[in-house]
């Protein structure tokens, strides 16, 4: 750790207002609040909440919020812009829009590249430089926190750099709280960013605070981040899970961990770091964007391991190969079962599920594993198959159900309308103890049909069936050189009140590989209704 590196930083969230620009995001005003209120519960220290008067969204989201989310360890914060050129304070909408919102923070930015002021806004250099300090000097005039986001300031200081410290000096002078250095293009190097912050703050020698808001465009947001901070910066400002126009903004929960883990920098409160992980996941699902299992720390893949040498390996000690605890972040360890697993493997996994395998039935699923694999089965993606193989060797089997055969029909017909279309029937044959069944379902599709007749022959017997809900439908063609008679691979995803799996079926009949994959799910499914009794 260097003579400048800071005890403590501070982390301010955007996730609200620049991490809702990635394409794909958009979010409702009940979404946004639910967001603040995970945010809150992992302990940053702001939350930028969007910017009122741009749209109504954020000002019914500021409306709202004193009365429906009470922060607990965060401070809010509002976003806007300083005044217009060549215009006064007193009358700026955008400034009036940050003392409306009752925002007790307020961020506001403005150009610090010389370029930018001349160019984009148009203006002289001397009144791009009073636009800031007009504007800092007057929130600050209404007794509220100020931060001053310094715009394009990477680019910028590296072209006129007496310039950029002279717009700087202008928030300061009007008595800005922070000064944030912003990598607006997200084109500067963690060296770059290191010596820029420790000149900055050198240059201002602890009379006002300096962070670093960073974008991710070099794919060097998060070490960027980290330079900054080895640079002198005490606020990093970011998004969780990197959300964010273009590539992204730095990602805070792979910043807060190696902050606080490897760095020994405090950032979020110690007791909440196990709170990473599910935070990550909660938000991801609010923005309803898949979550990249590889993320650091907080992905699904992070702690996953699948060569059998590492799994052997961490059976004995867990820090062989992994470079953290996983729950320190509020992760698991999971081990990935495939045709490359070894007997270690398969016996962990068999612990996990509370199965005892001897030495002869461990090495049986080990060849069943690989044989299947070599057909087109993927089972690290299909962990209920998985573990039904693996019940199934140890000697179990169900006994709710016995299919003794199916048949789909697909018919062309002429509706009414005279619009021809396609129907499908499915009948199957069902064995309840010593009951014979016979069921026929229509469907929008062979699976569709097939889970409907099934559920027809066995859901008066097991209610538990009717909380059972198939949630997605994966079809992959494998060797497409064999064009129509090709194997395919269904994955079929399912989900409960409690959680969610996924099954898998391999045929070159496709009706056949989704049927395999639909009869596990829905056994599955019974066996978790039968483990909660």
């Amino acid at each position: 750790m260097n003579d400048r590196t800071p005890r403590a930083v501070e982390i301010y969230d955007t996730t609200l207002r620049d991490g809702a620009q990635l394409e794909g995001i958009s979010l409702t005003v009940d979404d946004k609040i639910r967001i603040a209120a995970e945010l809150d519960n992992l302990g940053v220290h702001y939350i930028e909440a969007g910017w009122p008067g741009a749209n109504p969204k954020d000002d019914e989201l500021f409306r709202r919020l004193p009365s429906e989310l009470t922060l607990t360890t965060s401070r809010l914060v509002a976003f806007g812009s300083t005044r217009r050129a060549r215009g006064r304070v007193d009358s700026d909408d955008t400034l009036r829009h940050l003392i409306d919102s009752n925002a007790p923070a307020l961020c506001i930015v403005g150009k610090c590249w010389d370029y930018h002021v001349t160019e984009t806004l148009n203006t002289t250099l001397d009144e791009g430089v009073a636009m800031v300090g007009d504007s800092v000097r007057f929130l600050k005039g209404e007794g509220r926190e100020v931060l001053f986001d310094a715009e394009h300031f990477f680019d910028g200081y590296k072209r006129n750099p007496e310039y950029s410290l002279q717009v700087l000096e202008a928030a300061a002078t009007g008595g800005v709280d922070r000064l944030v250095l912003c990598d607006t293009n997200g084109g500067s190097l963690p060296h770059e960013v290191e010596r820029i912050v420790a000149e900055v703050v050198d240059y201002f020698g602890g009379d006002v605070a300096v962070g670093v808001h960073l974008h991710d465009d070099t794919g060097c947001g998060v070490a960027n981040a980290l330079a900054g901070v080895r640079g002198g910066a005490t606020q990093v400002q970011g998004t969780i899970n990197g959300y964010g126009e273009r590539t992204g903004n730095c990602n805070l929960t792979t910043i807060i961990p190696n902050l606080s883990i490897k760095m020994g920098v405090e950032t979020i409160p110690a007791d909440r770091l196990e709170r990473l992980t599910p935070v990550s996941r909660h938000i991801a699902e609010l923005v309803n964007m898949s979550l990249n299992p590889q993320a650091p720390y907080v992905g699904t893949s992070a702690f996953a391991h699948k060569a059998g040498l590492h799994v052997s390996a961490i059976a004995r000690r867990p820090d062989a190969y992994e470079h953290v605890a996983p729950d320190a972040v509020g992760n698991g360890t999971r081990f990935v079962v495939s045709e490359l697993a070894g007997k270690a493997t398969i016996a962990l996994k068999a612990a996990e599920l509370g199965l005892d395998l001897d030495g002869p039935t461990v090495n049986q699923v080990v060849d069943t594993l690989k044989r299947l694999e070599h057909d087109g089965y993927q089972f690290e993606v299909a962990d209920a198959s998985l573990e039904l193989l693996m019940r199934r060797a140890s000697g179990w089997e169900q006994d709710w159900f016995t299919v003794e055969s199916f048949r789909v029909i697909t018919d062309d017909v002429q509706g009414e309308d005279g619009i021809a279309g396609v129907a499908t029937e499915a009948t199957i044959k069902v064995r309840l103890g010593e009951d014979r069944v016979i069921a026929t379902a229509e469907g929008n599709g062979p699976v569709n049909a097939l889970d409907r007749a099934l559920r027809t022959a066995i859901g008066d017997r097991f209610p538990a069936l009717a909380e059972i809900h198939l949630t997605d439908f994966k079809v992959r063609v494998l060797n497409t050189e064999r064009g129509t008679g090709a194997v395919t691979r269904v994955l079929l995803d399912t989900a409960d009140a409690d959680g969610s799996w996924t099954t898998i079926g391999v045929s070159e009949n496709i009706i056949d590989a989704s049927w395999q994959a639909l009869a596990d799910s829905l056994t599955y499914g019974l066996l978790r209704a039968a483990a909660r009794g």
